[in-house]
């Protein structure tokens, strides 16, 4: 009667144990499948080309020209020990629409390629 006690004891474990291992291996299932499904989530999905127009780049154009011009005064500013609040504002928007405009302009970034923008119309071709 012992023995059957402890056979059944022992029987009782190993099923307990088995269960167990397969609640975790699903567990590790599950966090890998999140895992996966974050990945996907922050893998930027294709853009399409932008449909700008030719009033479009002009304004960024003047914004750049506008911006870039008020900076030797704001430089002027630092020199006698003054560094004007917004003027690293400025640098950054100097910088980002310098980047926006010349990879709209040439998305493939090779020499040739691209839109050709006339200063004297507001036209802009395909090369």
């Amino acid at each position: 009667m012992k023995h059957a006690f402890v056979t059944l004891f022992v029987l009782y474990l190993l099923v307990a144990a088995g269960a167990q291992e397969s609640t975790q291996i699903s567990k590790g299932i599950q966090e890998a499948e999140k895992a996966q499904a974050a990945i996907e989530k922050s893998i930027p999905s294709p853009q399409m080309p932008s449909q700008r127009t030719p009033a479009d780049f002009q304004r960024d154009a003047d914004q750049l020209a506008t911006l870039a011009q008020s900076i030797p005064a704001d430089l002027n500013s630092v020199s006698r020990g003054m560094l004007p609040k917004d003027v690293i504002q400025k640098l950054k928007q100097i910088e980002k629409l310098a980047k926006r405009l010349r990879s709209e302009l040439n998305p493939q970034g090779s020499a040739g390629a691209g839109l050709a923008c006339s200063a004297a119309s507001s036209r802009c071709e395909t090369r």
